[in-house]
């Protein structure tokens, strides 16, 4: 004899759960199994007749009591919520959970009556690559795509020229057919006419009464100012047009900046790395940096400045998006050791080191003398 699954184990539930956590479990695990999430899959319709019957059950005051007290036993033939015991399970009352199949499985549940409404269009991606120039100025380009547009002779509706669908015999133009699922009674779109109510006599042939042809579309794209790599620009109804008369969905185009010769980008910062040489960092300068808008930015370089040091130049970096103002250019200095030098540059060379009191360089005189500490302590 084929032992029966407890109704607390099936709904994921401790026996004292209350009616608003049996509740919460029935919606989670009923939209995980239901047959129009799982088509074809037996277990899950399986699964899902179960925890109907288990929600059936413990959402009702009277039935739960007989099932914590006399388990299934309660309700089968002879038992105290068996025939005439009152506790059977064809009374049970869903109206309250009905909403969330109506949301998830298109109104499956909302008891209209009318013809399924056209979908729309799916939505399209395009990916664009842009120069970081044309991310500074803004753009206007144009792209060649193909798409499925609305069939010009039928008009979308997939009918021959002159000719008329007929509403489906099947279905009754409803766009759906309903079967009984364990305690619910579950809708479908239809097999006949796919979920449009309407079967076509007569396809277009331009169409084949699909209602939509892939047609190829020149379209312009507005790129503003400031735009960065993942920026998504959206061309309304410029997607794949709906089935039979639809409405199209929206294409989107993804931005993507090409890498550049000189700067580097985060956000509105502009990042760039400048060598200089050891007698500019010695006695400080200034460089000239060129800016994406054309102009020249001059960056004063400070006496002794060190490898690695930022110099920031505010203003001159990328433009907000759909803002005011831009963001700032960072420059990297970099120390450059010369490697080949004239006899009168090692001279001059020379001459210097042989005046150095290492008084000049603080950073090297401190690391010398931690190491000469570091060593006394290891020999004492």
């Amino acid at each position: 004899m084929a032992v029966e699954a407890d109704y607390y184990e099936l709904l994921e539930v401790e026996r004292t759960a209350d009616d608003k956590i049996i509740k919460s479990a029935f919606r989670k695990l009923a939209m995980r199994y239901h047959p129009d999430k799982n088509p074809g899959d037996q277990e899950s319709e399986a699964k899902f007749k179960q925890i109907n019957e288990a929600y059936a059950c413990l959402s009702d005051p009277q039935k739960r009591a007989a099932y914590d007290r006399y388990g299934h036993a309660a309700f089968q033939q002879g038992g105290p919520g068996g025939p005439g015991g009152g506790a059977g399970f064809g009374g049970g009352d869903f109206g309250d959970i009905g909403d969330i199949f109506e949301t998830i499985f298109g109104g499956a549940f909302g008891g209209g009556g009318g013809r399924q409404q056209s979908r729309r269009g799916a939505d399209l991606r395009y990916d664009m690559e842009i120069t970081l120039e044309e991310a500074f100025h803004g753009k206007t380009a144009e792209i060649n795509v193909e798409v499925s547009q609305a069939c010009e002779p039928c008009g979308g509706s997939g009918a021959t020229p002159g000719t008329s669908v007929r509403r489906c015999n099947l279905c009754g133009g409803h766009g759906k057919v309903r079967a009984q699922q364990g305690f619910f009674m579950v809708e479908r779109a239809c097999p006949n006419c796919h979920g449009r109510g309407e079967v076509i006599e007569k396809p277009c042939r331009n169409c084949r009464g699909e209602g939509r042809v892939d047609t190829p579309q020149t379209l312009s794209v507005d790129v503003p100012a400031g735009v960065d790599t993942g920026t998504r620009i959206r061309l309304a109804g410029k997607g794949e047009a709906g089935p039979g008369g639809a409405p199209a969905g929206d294409l989107y185009i993804f931005l993507h900046i090409a890498r550049h010769k000189v700067f580097e980008r985060d956000g509105t910062t502009l990042l760039t790395r400048a060598p200089i040489s050891f007698t500019t960092a010695a006695l400080g300068g200034e460089i000239e940096i060129p800016g994406l808008d054309g102009s020249r930015h001059t960056i004063e370089i400070p006496a002794g400045i060190q490898s690695g040091k930022q110099l920031r130049k505010r203003g001159a970096g990328m433009p907000v998006l759909q803002g005011r103002g831009s963001g700032d250019l960072v420059v990297e200095i970099q120390v450059e050791t010369p490697t080949r030098l004239s006899a009168r540059q090692r001279e001059l060379l020379r001459e210097f080191q042989s005046t150095e009191t290492g008084e000049e360089c603080p950073q090297s005189k401190g690391f010398f003398e931690r190491i000469k500490d570091a060593w006394t302590d290891l020999t004492e």
